[in-house]
């Protein structure tokens, strides 16, 4: 996209530079007025050619040749870079929008949970989680000042708190769902969700390599609140982005996703 758009730059110059000549050239060698001569230049270098004004003198004549010859190719090329451009933003709103689709299935069949076995073993998430209750009224700016602030959050994980036998058992039954996303082409596009979707099958992996889950040494919880810090910072950033997206776009699926959102503990899908 950005190399269509340096070259349609590059030739929308060109092209003006060539009109301008033009214009200079017939004003002084035909004599013509300004108004004339860049009506002349542009229906010359838009193949137009009505015929009403034509060169008189040789000099003109060759500059007309010129024209026809450096204006017309740059011409068509601005029209056709022009018509890539717009069907590649086309293009692009189509994957975004798929991907979103794909996003939503992710946070409708497993993120959610997730959010909620790992907010269990968050030891601030009390008091992160009452800044997450999004509402109707959040514009976009309180989405993005969110978001800004996430990026300071700790995180304080202890996974001797979480379920972890729950959480296997979780991932283990959404192990088919998470690889069948990871295996769409749109993914391609969005590197931090396929990178909490890497996080998640790691994370799961750690868990099924561990004959038990209970009484573990405090290094190993350690390194488990390490896995389950990794997905769980990822998966509340790409949540609130998602949030974000169902607000400007969707607002029936805003609403329900206000209503089981995973850091309101008094959410309810019961609309009162």
């Amino acid at each position: 996209m950005d190399h269509v758009r340096l070259r349609l730059q590059i030739l929308l110059i060109m092209l003006f530079i060539i009109i301008l000549t033009g214009t200079l050239g017939f004003m002084e060698i035909e004599g013509l007025s300004l108004t004339d001569s860049v009506y002349f230049s542009v229906a010359t270098v838009a193949t137009v050619g009505y015929g009403d004004i034509t060169p008189k003198t040789e000099a003109g004549k060759f500059l007309a040749l010129v024209l026809i010859i450096t204006g017309v190719s740059t011409f068509l090329g601005v029209v056709a870079n022009s018509t890539d451009m717009l069907l590649n933003r086309r293009e692009k709103l189509v994957r975004k929008e798929k991907l979103n689709m794909v996003i939503g299935v992710f946070f409708s069949e497993v993120g959610t949970d997730l959010i909620r076995l790992f907010s269990a073993c968050d030891t601030s998430a009390g008091s992160f989680g009452k800044d997450l209750v999004v509402t109707n009224e959040w514009s976009v700016e309180e989405f993005e000042r969110e978001d800004e602030r996430l990026k300071h959050y700790e995180y304080n994980v202890d996974s001797s708190l979480a379920d972890l036998n729950g959480l296997r058992a979780f991932l283990q039954e959404k192990r088919e769902l998470v690889l069948r996303l990871f295996e769409n082409p749109y993914l391609l596009e969005h590197q931090s969700f396929t990178e909490l979707l890497r996080a998640v099958l790691h994370l799961k992996e750690e868990l099924l390599h561990r004959g038990s889950l209970e009484n573990l040494p405090p290094a190993d919880y350690a390194h488990l609140s390490g896995d389950i810090r990794r997905v769980y910072m990822l998966l509340v950033h790409e949540w609130l982005d998602y949030m974000k997206y169902l607000s400007k776009n969707y607002p029936y699926l805003y609403s329900l996703a206000m209503r089981t959102n995973p850091f309101d503990r008094n959410a309810s899908v019961i609309i009162r």
